[in-house]
This record gives C-alpha cells, sequence and structure tokens, in this order.
C-alpha cells in the first residue's frame, strides 16, 4: 500500500501491506451469507453479485477488488479481494530480501490500478466523524 514513488525514490524505511485473497476464497468467508441466514433469509447469487459489486463501486469502505490478470498461458491470477482492515507495517529490508529469496515473478499493478487501490485505501483511512455535528444555524 506504500506510494510506488517513495519505494521506488528509497524514501521510506518500512512498508505498508494489505491482505489479499481470492474471490473463490472471500466467498468462503462471505459475513452476508451469515447475516442472511441468521435472519432467516435464504442467501442468493443475486446478494451475492450486488455485494461485490458494492465492493467494486466503492460501497464497503474497507474492500476493494483487484481485477484478475495473466501472462501467456502459465501464470494468473484470480480476481482478489483486498482488506483494509488488517494493515501491516515491515521493514523494507525483510521485504526486499523475501522477495530476493523466492526469486518468482510476481505480479505488480500498473497505473492506473495502483492509483485506484491506492484512492479505496485513503478513502477507508478519511473517513471522519465528529462527536458534536456542526450547528447549521447560519446568520447572514
Amino acid at each position: 500500500m506504500t506510494q510506488a514513488c517513495d519505494l521506488e525514490n528509497y524514501k521510506v524505511s518500512n512498508v505498508i501491506l494489505c491482505p489479499h485473497i481470492s474471490l473463490t476464497e472471500y466467498r468462503d468467508f462471505w459475513d452476508g451469507e451469515n447475516d442472511m441466514r441468521g435472519g432467516g433469509q435464504n442467501p442468493t447469487p443475486k446478494a451475492w453479485k450486488k455485494h461485490c459489486n458494492d465492493i467494486c463501486d466503492g460501497y464497503l469502505w474497507n474492500l476493494s477488488m483487484i481485477n484478475k490478470c495473466s501472462v501467456g498461458d502459465a501464470f494468473g491470477m484470480d480476481v482478489r479481494v483486498v482488506d483494509f482492515h488488517d494493515v501491516f507495517t515491515i521493514p523494507r529490508e525483510f521485504l526486499e530480501k523475501l522477495i530476493e529469496q523466492r526469486a518468482e515473478s510476481r505480479f505488480r499493478l500498473l497505473p492506473p490500478y495502483r492509483e485506484h487501490l491506492s484512492q479505496a485505501f485513503s478513502r477507508f483511512f478519511m473517513r471522519v466523524g465528529l462527536p458534536v455535528p456542526i450547528e447549521k444555524e447560519w446568520r447572514i
């Protein structure tokens, strides 16, 4: 989640990460299904589709989606769901050594997809609620 320009220019010593899982895995843990069954409703494919659309449209502040992608026939990744509730910070050096040890190709988000994810992440953190609402009795 750390800005790419900060990583590229070595402006940070720690990197911010968020977990992501495949949409298929997320479906297995979907809370809406349990909520619907608990309320005496039967979860439907339509409710699941609406939930996925709400994530894509930014209505679920803590979640975002990354589209599926593939490189040729051998390497691919399904749609992923990113969860902003669990944010981790690790030392940049540790992450770079881990990547070096794995010596595998990895997916990287390209513009404008990484900026879209970054914007969703910032919307999650920029929500501000005031303890007392601002009075709206304006005097002119």
